[in-house]
């Protein structure tokens, strides 16, 4: 989808009266924060008109993937700041609120920080010792500057269980208590957040719920839930997304949703997170909107975020923020 036409069709759904509409970070400013992830092109500005946007709509921004595991600590010795540097400066120059996203995750982390010289799996006090020593480091860095960290990301199954990664094989269901201590210990002031996909889904809910009840409860820092925020057309209902945000209202907790987006064409796999990964063979049936979407479908997606950001508003106060995934 174009850059502009997000902005144009939530103008269309949520200020339809207005000929001028404002900006986002100022249509919903007093309420929350609203902000995008940003790849390279974006935050460096080579992409001049994507920069543009972002810089005149939104008053947060995230990255992609220059912070994920595998792209700013590749190998064991190495670490790869370059891109991450600019992201920050970016941000900084603009005034924005500046995430880092991720630090603990079982998609795009290399095998050899699970792995010894051997390919063997390493034991719990040596895997533990290399997320420290990462997340010091990479957190330590911008310590000050980066105003929340998305601490530990889809770490559960759909039953709600914990899902088994070797973070939770190799060290045990500790692994994300250490992580967010090892996060307050490396920056005291930053925001630490635990993000997830499908907590609408009531299962999975639930099992959030008894975590970071059980997190609060050992006083591990947690400071807000994220819900990422990949939805369909006809998911999650307006109920079940209340009824979510309204559950970790509850516990006390703040909660942000972290990578928005609203897919319009046929699901092609239930999984709802941000693996980029998984691909899929390129099929007709997957895109039957390959020339453009119709008018009446546009209108519908206008519908849907107009929707959606009605229930956001409902619980502005405790949720802080919205971040869509992409400009």
């Amino acid at each position: 989808m174009a850059p502009v036409t997000l902005v144009v069709l939530l103008a269309a759904g949520l200020l339809a009266a207005t000929q001028a509409p404002p900006t986002l970070k100022d249509a919903f400013k007093g309420s929350f924060l609203v902000g995008a992830a940003l790849n390279e092109a974006q935050f460096t500005e080579a992409d001049a008109r994507s920069a543009a946007l972002v810089k005149a709509q939104f008053n947060a921004i995230a990255p992609e993937n220059i912070l994920k595991w595998g792209s700013v600590h590749p190998e064991p010795d190495r670490y790869d700041f370059g891109p991450a540097d600019s992201y920050v400066a970016f941000g900084e120059k603009n005034h924005m609120f500046i995430l880092g996203h991720t630090l603990v995750w079982h998609h795009q982390t290399p095998a050899w920080v699970f792995q010894d010289d051997k390919g063997h799996p390493v034991d719990r006090d040596t895997l533990l010792k290399r997320m420290r020593d990462h997340i010091h480091t990479v957190v330590g860095r911008y310590k000050g500057r980066v105003n929340g960290w998305d601490v530990v990301n889809e770490v559960l199954d759909e039953d709600g269980s914990l899902r088994r990664t070797p973070w939770l094989t190799i060290i045990g269901d500790d692994y994300i208590a250490k992580a967010f201590e090892f996060a307050h210990e490396a920056d005291p002031q930053a925001e630490l957040y635990f993000n997830e996909f499908s907590l609408e889904n009531e299962a999975k809910r639930k099992g959030a719920v008894e975590l970071i009840k059980k997190l609060k409860a050992e006083g591990v820092p947690v400071t807000a839930v994220g819900l990422q925020g990949h939805y369909r057309m006809d998911w999650p209902s307006l109920e079940q997304l209340d009824a979510t945000i309204g559950a970790f209202e509850q516990l006390g907790i703040k909660v942000m949703i972290t990578e928005l987006d609203v897919d319009v064409l046929p699901p092609a796999t239930e999984y709802r997170g941000a693996d980029i990964s998984l691909n899929l063979p390129l099929q007709a049936k997957l895109n039957p909107y390959a020339n453009g979407l119709p008018d009446s479908v546009q209108e519908a997606l206008a519908k849907r975020y107009a929707d959606l950001f009605g229930v956001f508003l409902k619980h502005r106060g405790n949720l802080t923020r919205v971040n869509f995934w992409g400009v």
